[in-house]
């Protein structure tokens, strides 16, 4: 027995059926009529497109069950339709019979509004799918009321995210203004939002001036009135990452809630008494009910694309202060690939992240407390708390994790190279280290850190673990951030 698949001439025979329909209508008027059993007319422009009832059903709920109900437009075989355009009536029905449909900018939501409220799942995907893929500042809060609308959860997640991650430039576009406040809430909600703190609390600021109609200097009444505005929202802002001077200047301004404003004001009394245990302790008790002393992670990196790997870094580091104060000081593409640059940059800063993605897109680096301490050429530094992580290891399909220094080997955490080396972690560099114009020059790995479980140092796996092999891999973007 031999089974046989034509699915494309079967497409075409059933696209065929339906296209064909006003050829020659004229002259095989009975002919076609028999073909058909249900009309649907588009009322715009009384344009009419002859079915069939089986086809419809199976390919939408809605038909199924209007059938079965066997409601007046079952009983007249008709039904007339006025919430679309003939052109996306005739591309649905088309995609009903074909299997095949073009979704493109100018006909993509409007299919999507038709699919939503008749029911045809694949086309809800389609259209979202081609949506999220080209989300403009134009259109973004249009699609995003829409899809709050038709509980399209997923394409509401994705236009959230496609603003958070733009926001600093869509912040400077008159399109932000128009957001509503449950927008903003949601947005300002997110920790990881890459634009300063301070330049993001100056355009909520201006969101609140444009919603309260004020184009002018403020008095106290239009003070209060922008303190109204705000007040569900003020909340949302990190105040944690302001500067001592941005501080000082906000509450100078009197634009925030009195309540906000002594939380502030007992938060720069505590830095500035150098009592870290009793700030820790009113930072603690405050994020129990107030976002306003939570950091965000503010990554400004070309590797980092995935939430769940900036999630990892911020559950591992654990350190408010270098979260608030972090910035990229390195970037191999911004600045150059040289070991010498690199030290330039980096040297001497204390808390260090450093974070690495191969041709080949492993993703790994390594935190350390200390930092490069400029010095003696081949002189270990000893840190504790150093790390070393995979994000990212395709070839093995392993998670991200981290891996801590292993006990008694503390002392060979990092090792200083002045010129021809970059990063360097572990004893002598054997667990990975970037040499020359930060090309690669090992990645052992495991002999000062941990290794993941069922892996033993100096085979093949742990030297294939982080970077895909021992010394065959070519760094395609080197970051480094610190306070």
């Amino acid at each position: 027995m031999e089974n046989y698949l034509n699915l494309e001439k079967l497409s075409n025979d059933l696209k065929n059926l339906f296209q064909n329909q006003h050829q020659n209508e004229n002259e095989n008027e009975n002919e076609n009529e028999s073909y058909f059993d249900f009309q649907i007319i588009c009322e715009q422009n009384k344009t009419s497109f002859k079915t069939h009832k089986s086809i419809l059903s199976s390919r939408s709920q809605y038909f199924k069950s209007l059938f079965k109900s066997k409601m007046k437009e079952y009983q007249e075989n008709k039904l007339i339709l006025k919430d679309v355009s003939s052109s996306i009536l005739s591309s649905i029905l088309n995609y009903f019979y074909s299997g095949k449909i073009e979704i493109n900018l100018e006909n993509a939501i409007q299919i999507l509004i038709f699919s939503s409220k008749y029911l045809i799942d694949e086309l809800i995907q389609f259209s979202s799918n081609f949506i999220k893929k080209n989300l403009q500042f134009e259109t973004i809060i249009d699609i995003l009321k829409l899809s709050e609308s038709m509980n399209l959860n997923q394409l509401t997640d994705s236009c959230y995210q496609f603003i958070s991650q733009n926001f600093e430039e869509f912040s400077k576009t008159s399109f932000f203004l128009e957001l509503e406040e449950n927008h903003l809430n949601s947005i300002l909600s997110n920790d990881e939002i890459p634009i300063n703190e301070f330049e993001l609390f100056q355009s909520i600021i201006k969101w609140g001036k444009y919603k309260s109609n004020i184009n002018q200097e403020m008095n106290k009444k239009e003070k209060e009135k922008l303190q109204k505005q705000i007040s569900n929202i003020i909340d949302k802002i990190r105040f944690i990452h302001f500067s001592e001077q941005e501080f000082e200047d906000i509450l100078k301004e009197d634009l925030i809630p009195k309540q906000i404003s002594e939380k502030l004001t007992q938060f720069q009394k505590l830095q500035k008494q150098n009592d870290e245990k009793e700030l820790n302790q009113f930072i603690e008790k405050e994020n129990q009910n107030s976002l306003i002393f939570k950091t965000r992670f503010r990554l400004d990196s070309e590797i980092i694309q995935e939430k769940e790997h900036s999630k990892k870094l911020k559950e591992w580091i654990n350190d408010n202060e270098f979260f608030s104060k972090m910035k990229k000081g390195y970037s191999a593409k911004r600045d150059g690939f040289n070991c010498k640059k690199w030290h330039d940059k980096v040297d001497n800063k204390g808390k260090t992240l450093v974070i690495i993605k191969t041709k080949d897109n492993f993703i790994f680096g390594g935190f350390t407390q200390i930092g490069w301490i400029s010095g003696k050429d081949g002189e270990h530094i000893e840190d504790s708390n150093a790390f070393i992580f995979s994000l990212r290891n395709d070839k093995n399909d392993r998670k991200p994790e981290k891996f801590s220094i292993r006990k008694g080997k503390e002392k060979y955490a990092i090792q200083y190279f002045s010129s021809i080396w970059g990063p360097v972690f572990g004893k002598n560099g054997l667990d990975f280290c970037i040499g020359i114009n930060l090309q690669p020059g090992d990645a052992t790995f495991g002999r000062s850190y941990n290794l993941p479980k069922g892996i033993n140092y100096d085979t093949d796996e742990a030297k294939n673990y982080l970077a895909g092999s021992l010394s065959e891999w070519v760094v395609d973007e080197l970051e480094t951030y610190f306070i």
